[in-house]
Formats: C-alpha cells, sequence, structure tokens
C-alpha cells in the first residue's frame, strides 16, 4: 500500500487572506501544516496543492516552502478544488489520498496514520476520523473514488469541495468512519479560518511547540488547563461543505 497527502490551501481566503504564511512560533502555518503532514505514517509522498491566482495575490511564497520542505507544489482550477485535487494526485499514483486543509496546522497526524491502515484493511472508497476535534481530522480516498468524483460530479458544491459527490452516493461507494476514542472532551475548535481562531492557535504553539509536531493530546490538556483560550473562537461556526462560494 502507498499513500499521498494532498495539501489543499490557497493565499486568497475571504475571511483571513494569506492565512496560511501567518506565524505560529515564528514559522509560516503551512510549514506545520506540511510537517504535520510528512509525520503521518504510510503516507509516502506530499503535495502542496493550490489555485492559480486570479488577482494579485502571488503564490511563489508558497512554492518556495514547499521546495524547502521538500513536497511537490501544483498549481491548477483556482475556483474548482475537486479538479484541482484530482490533478494533483496525478503526480503520484497511489492506492490511497489522505485530504489535509491548509489551515489545519494541528492536523493529527497520529489518528490520521491510523485512518489510513483502517482504509486498506477494510478496502473502502472514504474513511474519516471521528471523536477529535474539528480542524485535526482528515478524510482517506482511494484511487478509484477520487477518479469516480471527478468525472461524475455536476452540483456546484461538487467542486468546492473534494468529496460530496462520494458522501452523497453510499449505494456506489464504501464508507468507513474511523473513530478515536482517547478523547472525553474534544468540542475545541483547532482551524484557522477567523481572527479568533488564529489567536487561539497562536497561544496554543507559543505555549508548546518546540520544533517538532504538538501532540494532539497536549493541545487539549493545554486548552484544558486555559479555558479562557478556548473560549476566543467558540462562537465561530463551521461552514458547511455546501455553501455556495468557492473562494474559502
Amino acid at each position: 500500500m502507498n499513500a499521498t497527502a494532498i495539501i489543499q490551501v490557497r493565499l486568497q481566503s475571504t475571511r483571513l487572506k494569506s492565512k496560511a504564511l501567518l506565524p505560529l512560533a515564528g514559522r509560516p502555518m503551512i510549514e506545520h501544516v506540511i510537517e504535520r503532514a510528512k509525520a503521518i505514517d504510510n503516507v509516502s509522498n506530499v503535495i502542496l496543492a493550490t489555485g492559480k491566482c486570479t488577482d494579485d495575490t502571488d503564490n511563489s511564497p508558497l512554492k518556495v516552502i514547499a521546495e524547502k520542505l521538500s513536497v511537490d507544489f501544483f498549481e491548477g482550477e483556482p475556483d474548482n478544488v475537486l479538479n484541482r485535487f484530482y490533478h494533483a494526485s496525478l503526480i503520484h499514483d497511489s492506492d490511497f489520498y489522505v485530504r489535509i486543509t491548509g489551515d489545519n496546522p494541528l492536523t493529527d497526524f497520529k489518528s490520521a496514520g491510523e485512518a489510513v491502515i483502517h482504509a486498506e484493511k477494510t478496502a473502502c472508497d472514504h474513511c474519516y476520523v471521528s471523536g477529535i476535534p474539528v480542524g485535526t481530522g482528515i478524510e482517506v480516498i482511494s484511487r478509484s473514488a477520487l477518479e469516480r468524483a471527478f468525472h461524475s460530479a455536476v452540483e456546484n458544491h461538487h467542486f468546492e469541495h473534494v468529496t460530496p459527490y462520494i458522501k452523497e452516493n453510499p449505494e456506489i461507494f464504501k464508507m468507513e468512519v474511523y473513530t478515536v476514542k482517547k478523547f472525553s472532551k474534544y468540542d475545541y475548535r483547532l482551524t484557522v479560518d477567523t481572527k479568533e481562531d488564529y489567536d487561539v492557535m497562536a497561544a496554543i504553539y507559543d505555549a508548546l511547540y518546540t520544533g517538532s509536531p504538538i501532540e494532539l493530546d497536549d493541545a487539549i490538556e493545554f486548552l484544558d488547563r486555559n479555558p479562557e483560550i478556548a473560549a476566543l473562537n467558540r462562537h465561530i461556526e463551521q461552514r458547511p461543505m455546501t455553501h455556495s462560494s468557492l473562494n474559502g
């Protein structure tokens, strides 16, 4: 079995522009996402996939970071994430692709590796991780499911994300959930979509980052001890997969 991690990232984010380049413990946020992707067991390749710029935004900082960290760089359709993800996947012919988003600098690399193994054992088309905070999970997609979604998707929201078509057709695709059971509390919001999200993440990184990926357990324990920090973004609502804007 071989798996490739594809990190979706754009500098034209609507809520928090160029958030991928915001500093966390002295490094651009996207570097931490890449670092965590490379730490996933059974992932042999990492691709940083972005959309071609349609305004004065320049993707060259992302390309420089990809080269610095020795991962592949792909620039594709700006407003069609499924198209971009599929064509990025063609760089490496893998059995499974791990979907990671660039605004999740606490992606849980441990459960991600376990989910890849689970996907192989169950021969499923799609597997996601549950039982962990928003912004820390991944999706595992089989090569055949990705190809079918790319060729069959028709609705607008199918193209805004990678997996809506797959999730909406359980009669076609074999679906699995890998559940992490060790956390009794996991209702924290650990993604970066707003200034409040960034403030929470910056506090975590300032307190815990020592040069290697922060363990999710440690991040949760930090927020347990510092409820005033966890409260900073508690009011932020997660955008649904069917929201109409393609600019996220």
